[in-house]
């Protein structure tokens, strides 16, 4: 799993379907073509392209612009960065297991040392659904203060320092999954696991006449984006505390992958058994729709956006009459209606005298159903909708 698919399903963290087969690393948008309902949206290899070169440049000469926007958009009095007071460690380390443990050996030692310093493509990780996911920020900036500053780095243009809302909002949710595997990596270095090792105990002694490490995560985090639609970078600090606590609080929710996994009929399988040369799917449809369809989900038109199954569920929801397809909002109103043919049975059977059903649901479609009968009542020449 990646921060972008942590966002999504944090978003809708009731989908069963998407958190196995994210978790089980399930490509979706090769099973989503061979189920024959292809994904519309992702970026294009035009766009992808545009968005490394743009990253490269902010990136520069160590990252010097990047920290420089950073301190610029603080405010906060502090003195600048001079040349060369940019550290960058390298976070070289075999494996991802290496690569987070090198992250936060850096983190550590830049925040002790009291200093700017910039991390290229960290790694951390955190625990969804007890399943671990490796994440790869575009950067992390370390503050004199021992405090740490996501950077998110985007190729969608700010214009007058605004941009696109819902891409911000994008933005801000993917930040905010890196922010939650900070503040772990932070709160161990604030306090060191006990029952370590020699060389741990040995480490710890010999920082015993340091200043405590102050490491913590800001909840404000840098959004670089394309100025104007040139290539000159600009940023704005964006507040996360919101997407945040939201994040925290549907991964919580989550049920453990093993579960859902439990629950399937034995021999459940995704493979879509590739031809040799691993281009065409050989699975037969049904029987592909048939293993998708034994792990429940939560359709919601929003899941158009972020999930490139939600071609597939949406055609299902719809075959199967769910009022999901409509949208939550409607979902939320309808209470215990779950189904189009339940909602359409509950507007039409009115009673004659107009008596409450003492289901605000129920009797809200009557009244609808009743306007709209009158409504057609006094156009003759109208054309019922169906």
């Amino acid at each position: 799993m990646d921060a972008r698919a942590l966002a999504a399903l944090a978003a809708n963290p009731g989908c069963r379907r998407r958190a196995l087969l994210d978790g089980a690393g399930v490509d979706k948008g090769a099973l989503a073509q061979a189920l024959g309902a292809p994904a519309n949206f992702g970026q294009s290899q035009f766009a992808h392209q545009r968005g490394n070169s743009f990253e490269a440049r902010v990136k520069a000469d160590g990252g010097a612009d990047l920290v420089r926007l950073l301190h610029e958009r603080l405010r906060d009095g502090s003195e600048p960065p001079g040349p060369g007071a940019v550290a960058t460690p390298d976070l070289t380390a075999p494996g991802p297991q290496g690569r987070t443990a090198r992250t936060a050996l850096a983190l550590r030692e830049a925040t002790e040392a009291g200093r700017w310093a910039l991390l290229d493509h960290p790694m951390v990780s955190l625990d969804v659904a007890g399943s671990p996911a490796f994440l790869e920020p575009d950067a992390v900036v370390v503050h004199p203060d021992g405090s740490w500053t996501v950077i998110e780095i985007k190729s969608f243009p700010m214009v007058d320092g605004s941009a696109d809302p819902a891409k911000v909002g994008a933005a801000a949710r993917q930040s905010a999954v890196y922010t939650l595997a900070l503040e772990r990596v932070a709160s161990m270095i604030r306090e060191p696991a006990e029952g370590g090792d020699a060389a741990e105990a040995v480490e710890a002694a010999n920082r015993a006449d340091r200043a405590p490490v102050r490491a913590r995560v800001r909840h404000q985090v840098l959004l670089v984006c394309p100025k104007d639609f040139s290539n000159l970078p600009t940023a704005e600090l964006v507040d996360v505390r919101k997407q945040l606590a939201v994040t925290r609080r549907q991964l919580d929710r989550l049920i453990r992958i093993e579960e859902i996994a439990a629950a399937l009929p034995e021999g459940t399988t995704f493979d879509l058994r590739l031809t040799d040369d691993g281009r065409i799917p050989t699975r037969p449809v049904g029987e592909l729709t048939a293993a998708v369809d034994a792990v429940d989900a939560a359709y919601a038109p929003e899941c158009l956006s972020t999930c490139e199954l939600a071609a597939h569920c949406r055609t299902r929801s719809r075959a199967a009459g769910q009022v999901e397809a409509l949208g939550r909002g409607v979902r939320g109103e309808l209470g215990g209606l779950t189904t189009v043919d339940a909602v359409l049975t509950a507007a039409m059977n009115a009673a004659a005298d107009e008596t409450p059903t003492g289901d605000p649901a129920v009797d809200a479609l009557r009244r609808a159903a009743a306007l709209r009968a009158e409504a057609l009542a006094s156009r003759p020449e109208a054309v019922a909708c169906r």
